[in-house]
């Protein structure tokens, strides 16, 4: 018992002795903060069920990860991750509870969905980047915290959406021997800067999906996109792939709008290469701003 006594001592010293420089000058002490991300209000333009009535984030599927992350600085000082399909990872999902020195942080949390394979990295207030995978629907939320106090602070943060979607729909029917879906932008990139929520890479990317529907059905393919201002014209070239990754049929769209929380739709022919109904529309129109509370 002395042992364990000893041990915990120990432990605490440690912990004591690796407190932020910011409170080296008084005693260090920590606080409990406790956030809330399972209660937030989530703003979109007909991104799923617009007209759906208020649903709980239990119900919001389209989000299966969230990070949280404390900074001190360019330091980090405490991250966790919860993943809902693993329920080893929290108690609620969406709620965190942990001890904090005193002291003024940056916090990050991010919001996203994730598939097998898909990778979100988090490294600091201004980077973040998906390093596998594609990316995702993804929601962000930075602000400063002032743990000065041992009295628990509880913390309620709202995600904004970063991202625009790209969705390709075909007007003729799926060919047979058409397995997947190239999406490429000119522009835009897979890694953003939390705090404005802005791509900080712009080079462009690729993202291949797979094709669902019967042959001889119609499609829909989606793509998300991070833009490196809120607004941003980008070149988009679409191709349909066989099982061996052969390009079947090719088009390229100049000069296509996107925006941060808006669903830019291209539609056209993607299987047949007729003169007729073979080239691609763009709609511009964007939909009335519609307000979802979890």
């Amino acid at each position: 018992m002395k042992q364990k006594k000893l041990l915990i001592a120990q432990i605490l010293c440690l912990f004591m002795a690796a407190c932020s420089s910011k409170v080296e000058n008084r005693e260090c002490t920590t606080g409990t903060v406790r956030v809330h991300i399972n209660d937030f209000t989530v703003t979109y333009d007909d991104f799923e069920h617009p007209t759906r009535a208020a649903q709980d984030i239990a119900e919001y599927n389209n989000i299966k990860s969230i990070i949280l992350a404390f900074y001190n600085g360019g330091t980090e000082v405490y991250k966790e991750t919860q993943l809902r399909d693993d329920v080893s990872t929290y108690k609620t999902f969406g709620e965190f509870e942990f001890p904090l020195p005193m002291g003024v942080y940056t916090m990050v949390v991010l919001g996203y969905n994730k598939d097998v394979g898909d990778e979100l990295v988090l490294s600091s207030p201004t980077q973040a980047e998906y390093t596998e995978g594609r990316i995702r629907e993804t929601f962000v939320h930075t602000q400063e915290v002032n743990v000065n106090s041992t009295n628990p602070m509880d913390i309620s943060a709202t995600l904004n959406r970063i991202i625009a979607k790209l969705q390709v729909a075909s007007t003729d029917g799926r060919a047979s021997n058409a397995t997947n879906v190239r999406m490429t932008m000119s522009a835009g990139g897979k890694a953003f800067n939390p705090t404005t929520g802005l791509a900080t890479v712009n080079t462009g990317f690729s993202n291949i999906v797979g094709i669902s529907v019967a042959a001889g059905s119609r499609s829909s393919s989606i793509s998300y996109i991070l833009l490196d201002t809120d607004e941003q014209t980008m070149d988009v070239t679409i191709e349909t792939l066989d099982a061996n990754g052969n390009t079947l049929f090719s088009k390229h769209v100049e000069n296509v709008q996107f925006k941060r929380n808006r669903v830019t739709k291209l539609t056209g022919n993607m299987y047949t290469s007729e003169s007729v109904g073979s080239s691609f529309q763009l709609e511009t129109e964007w939909l009335p701003d519609h307000i979802h509370n979890f």
